[in-house]
């Protein structure tokens, strides 16, 4: 689907997803988790979070506010930290070994294969 934006708000996380709820398709922007957008088809919710999100950034950058940054263009280190118990820790410590990689690399690579 092609909807066609202008301005910051085109750089922002959207999704459409069916809400059965409201028998609606709802519009969302992950960056701006407060606001939503119904709609009868998915271009027009589309459309529609795209206009509130655009809104919002207007009326934030006329206060003075900073709008959120764009997962799309925010930088990762690539480093984060989870705690775990420690069986776990210790379970995945020898699945990693045993599969003769760093525990990096096998948590990375599960991490990797749980999205799929």
């Amino acid at each position: 689907m092609v909807v066609q934006t202008t301005g910051k708000s085109n750089r922002y996380t959207y999704r459409v997803t069916w809400s059965e709820e409201d028998q609606e398709f709802i519009g969302l922007c992950a960056e701006f988790p407060s606001l939503s957008w119904l709609a009868g088809t998915q271009n027009e919710a589309l459309h529609g979070i795209n206009k509130v999100v655009s809104d919002v950034i207007s009326d934030m950058e006329s206060t003075g506010e900073i709008p959120p940054e764009p997962l799309s263009t925010k930088r990762y280190s690539g480093t984060f930290t989870v705690r775990i118990p420690s069986d776990i820790h210790r379970m995945l410590a020898i699945q990693a070994a045993e599969s003769k990689v760093s525990f990096n690399r096998y948590i990375s690579a599960k991490l990797s294969n749980s999205g799929k």
